[in-house]
């Protein structure tokens, strides 16, 4: 069966972080080839890097790289800045953007609205991956507009199992929600790891023994957990004893009111999500 991504094109506006993970699972899984992709860069020293690491071609201006894939059958602009220049972005590609191609924002908190109204093209994808994407192994939730054809949808897909799985939600809002819950998820997670690393310090481990017990403790919990189908409260049950070390465990952790703290920290990144749309 042929790739759906063989007569693809992507320009890459903005090649951070996120921006050159997507590239590397891209071209890591075969789904495209270096002459696929273009991109973008302000930095001379950051596009030789790319350019040398990838083999792909990188512009200065963001217009250029958008002109460049203009003649592809399937033409995606890939739009992957910090919330706080999407505006530039935006005013360097009006005018530049033809209607058929389609336009994939992963920037935390740019409503669709917004992107199609300043580059008059109604094909806008609006994704939000996390970190993990950077080993392949992320969750990204997307949505698009009505004018993005099935096709046009299945070939999103595909693109976007390039660096972890995709799932798709029908309103723009659950875009922030997952902003909100998976994309700024690993923070949460990253801050447990570190606290519990900590505890076994105290405990008197050695920071690198105590750091790989916790690392191997999350990922195999979290296995268990998929592998399981189980929900999480009676998979938490399985483990408790009465009067055992977890029953104690659990004691202190709602009594410090965890889960409190857990969801107030998604709703305060929710808010910040949607005040970002609000600004850009």
């Amino acid at each position: 069966m042929a790739n759906k991504l063989d007569n693809s094109a992507f320009a890459f506006i903005g090649c951070g972080v996120m921006g050159e993970s997507i590239i590397a699972g891209l071209l890591q899984q075969g789904l495209v080839t270096p002459d696929q992709i273009v991109a973008s860069h302000p930095r001379e020293n950051r596009r030789r890097e790319l350019e040398q690491k990838y083999d792909i071609r990188v512009f200065h201006d963001n217009a250029e790289a958008v002109r460049a894939i203009r003649n592809a059958e399937n033409s995606n602009i890939v739009i992957s800045v910090k919330p706080q220049r999407i505006a530039a972005v935006l005013r360097d590609l009006s005018g530049v953007v033809l209607p058929k191609q389609n336009v994939i924002s992963i920037v935390a908190g740019a409503k669709i609205e917004t992107i199609a109204n300043a580059l008059k093209n109604d094909r806008v994808v609006r994704a939000m991956p996390n970190t993990p994407a950077q080993i392949g192994a992320g969750i990204t939730a997307w949505t698009c507009t009505t004018s993005v054809g099935e096709e046009e949808r299945s070939q999103i897909r595909t693109f976007l199992s390039g660096f972890g799985k995709e799932l798709y939600v029908e309103t723009e809002n659950m875009i922030d929600m997952a902003t909100a819950l998976s994309a700024t998820g690993p923070t949460y997670v990253f801050l447990v790891m570190e606290a519990l690393t900590d505890a076994g310090v105290h405990l008197g481990f050695s920071r690198d023994m105590a750091k790989e017990l916790v690392q191997e403790m999350m990922l195999g919990s979290i296995q268990f957990a998929i592998e399981s189908h189980k929900h999480p409260a009676e998979l938490r049950n399985m483990v408790t004893s009465p009067g055992g070390t977890s029953a104690d465990a659990i004691y202190q952790m709602e009594k410090g009111t965890l889960r409190t703290v857990l969801s107030k920290a998604v709703y305060a990144a929710y808010t910040r999500a949607v005040e970002l749309g609000k600004k850009s």
